[in-house]
């Protein structure tokens, strides 16, 4: 089975849902995405990968062209 194929059935799935069930399926898959977002952007971090930006924001914010949130 081809990956577009279980794409299009998965599509053809969704679109029988029901209203309920629409919504159930969104509360997960954003779960599920913000939390896969949360492991790759700790993974960053701990690999040093954002302290370049972290280091521009900070220089930034003391030469005045940044304000605090």
């Amino acid at each position: 089975m081809t990956t577009m194929t279980r794409v299009e059935k998965i599509k053809t799935a969704i679109l029988r849902l029901s209203e309920e069930e629409a919504r159930a399926l969104r509360a997960w898959y954003e779960e599920r995405d913000a939390q896969q977002w949360d492991a790759e952007l700790e993974a960053d971090v701990a690999a040093g990968r954002l302290d370049a930006l972290a280091d521009d924001a900070i220089r930034a914010f003391q030469a005045g062209n940044a304000t605090e949130l």
